[in-house]
């Protein structure tokens, strides 16, 4: 499947890992799951709505799915590990009346099936939210199936 080549070929790359911190990882591995931590996209500081569009908050939804899934590479070394996208949470900041936000985390999941085919389809709750930590526009969490 190389999903790598995959995220390649639609011109995308998977984002230097960050330092880790506090107390927190940036994904772990419990039997044959790996949950990630919330990512969030440092080009897209904000409120959807008011400082961005859904379009862009589109956008932001893909490259917080990136973060996922370096941090899923990082714990088990080779995405084409993953059996299954099981569960996706998306939170998006949301100015005053902005209600749309399964439109916006449409980028995370639309990404996920593109990549994965059938294997990517997953359940999903999309939130809107006041605030976000620094002031990000979205956050994406992702719990993936994986092969020992």
């Amino acid at each position: 499947m190389n999903i790598e080549k995959k995220i390649a070929a639609k011109g995308l790359e998977l984002p230097d890992r960050q330092p880790v911190v506090s107390n927190i990882e940036h994904a772990v591995r419990t039997g044959n799951l790996v949950y990630t931590s919330g990512n969030t996209s440092p080009n897209h500081v904000g409120k959807v709505g008011t400082d961005f569009t859904i379009e862009e908050a589109y956008q932001a939804a893909v490259d917080c799915t990136l973060g996922c899934l370096a941090s899923t590479k990082h714990v088990i070394g080779d995405l084409d590990k993953i059996t299954r996208v099981v569960k996706v949470l998306g939170l998006v900041n949301c100015a005053p009346g902005f209600f749309n936000t399964s439109a916006v985390i449409h980028g995370c999941s639309d990404l996920l099936v593109e990549l994965f085919e059938e294997k990517g389809r997953h359940a999903r709750s999309a939130v809107g939210v006041a605030e976000l930590p620094a002031n990000s526009a979205v956050e994406i969490e992702i719990i993936f199936e994986v092969a020992n």
